[in-house]
C-alpha cells in the first residue's frame, strides 16, 4: 500500500534488492567512488529511508551527510547515517565547495523549485566533484507517481499521460514533473558544469519478476540491454551526472 506521501514526494526504496544494486554500481562508477577513496564526501539530496545513504556509507565512505525534507524520514535514514538533518533541496545547509558526489536520485520532480535545487547542488559540490542524477523520462509509458482524477489521487502506474500536452499532462499529474533530456539539461545552464554522460535507463522491474518469474528476467534483461541504443529514448529515467569545472 502506499504511504500517505506517496502523492507528495513520491515512494523511497524501502527494500534493497537488483534493481537499486544495480543503481548503486551506476552511481559508484560516474561518481568514481573507488577512485576518491574512503576520504570522499557524499551528500544524499533527498535520502528517503536512508537506503542508498546506508549503502554507500558501509561500502565506500564513511564521510556520508544526508538530508530530506521529511522528519520521520529522516529519523529513519539516522539508524545509519546519524548525520541526516531535515532540510529542503532549495536551500541545503552546508558550505559552498563540500561535497566530492552528490546524489539526487528521484528527487528533482518533486521539489518545489528545480532550477533552485540544481543551483544549490553545484554550490555545494567542489570543483572536479559530480552530481548524479536520476530522474523520471517523459517518453517511459507510464507515468509511475500515480494521478489525479476529479479531485482524487490515484497510485500506481498509469499509461501514456505523459504522451499529452503540457496543459493537459499537468491537469492529471501535477504532483510530478517528468522531464525531456532537454528540460533536465536546462536546469544546470548557465552554471561552472559540463555533462559527463547522460542517458535513459530502464528499471529493475523486480515486482514483475516476483510475479512472472523466467518471463520478467527476459523482460529485464531484452530492456537494459537496449539502453544506450535509439530505444533508450523511451526508458524509465534520465542518469545525468553533471561534473563542476575546476
Amino acid at each position: 500500500m502506499p504511504s500517505d506521501l506517496a502523492a507528495l514526494r513520491g515512494e523511497p526504496s524501502y527494500v534493497w534488492r537488483a534493481g537499486q544494486e544495480r543503481r548503486l554500481q551506476m552511481i559508484a562508477q560516474w561518481g568514481e567512488l573507488a577512485a576518491k577513496g574512503e576520504q570522499a564526501r557524499v551528500l544524499i539530496d533527498g535520502c528517503g529511508v536512508g537506503m542508498y545513504a546506508s549503502q554507500i556509507g558501509r561500502r565506500y565512505t564513511p564521510h556520508v551527510e544526508a538530508f530530506d525534507i521529511e522528519y520521520d524520514r529522516v529519523v529513519d535514514t539516522r539508524a545509519d547515517t546519524p548525520t541526516a538533518v531535515v532540510a529542503v533541496a532549495e536551500a541545503v545547509p552546508y558550505p559552498n565547495d563540500t561535497f566530492d558526489l552528490i546524489l539526487s536520485h528521484e528527487v528533482l520532480e518533486h521539489v518545489n523549485d528545480d532550477r533552485a535545487a540544481a543551483l544549490e547542488m553545484v554550490r555545494v559540490l567542489r570543483p572536479g566533484g559530480r552530481i548524479v542524477i536520476f530522474a523520471p523520462n517523459r517518453w517511459y509509458p507510464f507515468e509511475t507517481h500515480g494521478h489525479y482524477w476529479q479531485g482524487e489521487y490515484h497510485f500506481g502506474n498509469t499509461p501514456l499521460i505523459n504522451y499529452l500536452p503540457d496543459a493537459l499532462r499537468n491537469r492529471l499529474a501535477p504532483h510530478v514533473r517528468a522531464y525531456t533530456e532537454r528540460s533536465i539539461r536546462r536546469l544546470f545552464a548557465g552554471t561552472p558544469t559540463r555533462v559527463v554522460t547522460h542517458q535513459r535507463i530502464y528499471g529493475g522491474y523486480d515486482n514483475i519478476i516476483a510475479r512472472l518469474g523466467g518471463a520478467g528476467k527476459v523482460l529485464r534483461a531484452v530492456l537494459q540491454n537496449i539502453e544506450g541504443t535509439p530505444l533508450d529514448t523511451f526508458g524509465l529515467s534520465h542518469l545525468l551526472v553533471i561534473e563542476k569545472v575546476r
